[in-house]
């Protein structure tokens, strides 16, 4: 798809209003606050799977309802003293998949621990972590986006934002993390979710969003018909009466209401062509993001971004506030 969105100097300027409800953050405490009633359980196996540099572990915590969530952890076999620790989210519809997906972060020297995400991993990427909360809880092809849609307590993404804060939580208990240097990433849905976590999690000390999802949905279901946000739009188009609720609902999960809480440095990305995430939803996150940031612009390219062209960006971003 050629360019389809705002001109380029409009995107940058783009600083929508935003539509957040008067208890966003009683909300959020008080299901921090609930997840945190149960033990965190962290729990961290050794696995072989014959990488000879780098120290492997299948990791097991406690997310949303004290629920059971799976992920990995890698470090560099040679290593002196706690490292800071990369903590990574996934793209919709994928799950952990298998260790040797993940290599790049260990392999530059920091510990890296991937979350699995509740209920994902049957389109791109295998997933190991139900979600009892769904029907037919074991790992599931999509649409997650209208689970639970017409009440915030019950919106799937109650459970995952709240998994993410807690993945955080089991990194730094892990005895070989430096537990004051947290960075979070994740591309689309990840990069939602690194949003998310930034803010519910504020001692986060970098955020690396890749084009991300979750973010302005009005404005991308007005704007594009792709999945997955049309999800959403399929649903408003059968249950008419339910517009006006559907997004009142996702004013509590919508990154821009995030991103104005959000204090760790960060680095974005964005695709002037992208079609799944469309630019003017990325530059509104971007555009209210608080803290301190920057954004790299991809100008030819779709939801893939800047793929390891970014990749290179975001080690030089940590290398250069952590080494």
């Amino acid at each position: 798809m050629p360019l389809f969105d705002l001109p380029f100097e409009q995107l940058k300027t783009y600083l929508p209003e935003r539509v957040e409800p008067p208890d966003f953050d009683a909300f959020w405490q008080q299901t921090l606050n609930e997840a945190r009633s149960f033990p965190l359980n962290a729990r961290f196996e050794p696995v072989d799977y014959g990488l000879r540099t780098l120290e492997t572990f299948d990791v097991t915590f406690n997310g949303y309802g004290g629920q059971p969530i799976k992920g990995w952890l890698l470090l560099p076999v040679q290593r002196s003293a706690p490292l800071p620790c990369v903590v990574e989210y996934i793209g919709y519809g994928g799950g952990r998949g298998f260790v040797t997906d993940w290599l790049l972060w260990a392999s530059a020297g920091f510990a890296h621990l991937v979350m699995d995400t509740r209920g994902q991993g049957s389109s791109w990427r295998i997933g190991e972590t139900p979600d009892p909360e769904s029907d037919g809880s074991d790992p599931h092809y999509p649409g997650f986006m209208t689970r639970g849609i017409l009440n915030p307590q019950h919106y799937y993404y109650r459970r995952v934002f709240t998994d993410a804060v807690r993945a955080i939580e089991a990194a730094r208990s892990f005895p070989a993390v430096d537990a004051a240097h947290i960075a979070v990433t994740g591309g689309s849905q990840g990069g939602g979710i690194s949003l998310a976590a930034a803010a519910l999690q504020p001692d986060v000390e970098i955020a690396m969003p890749d084009v991300p999802f979750l973010c302005h949905y009005r404005r991308a279901t007005e704007l594009i018909d792709t999945l997955p946000y049309d999800e959403i739009s399929r649903y408003c188009k059968t249950h008419r009466d339910k517009v006006d609720v559907v997004f009142r609902t996702l004013s509590y999960f919508d990154g821009v209401n995030f991103a104005v809480r959000a204090k760790a440095q960060a680095l974005f990305s964005v695709g002037l062509m992208d079609e799944i995430c469309p630019p003017s939803t990325v530059f509104a996150a971007y555009n209210h993001y608080a803290g301190p940031k920057q954004i790299k612009v991809w100008e030819y390219n779709h939801h893939e971004g800047g793929e390891g062209y970014q990749t290179i960006e975001k080690l030089k971003f940590l290398t250069s506030l952590w080494c």
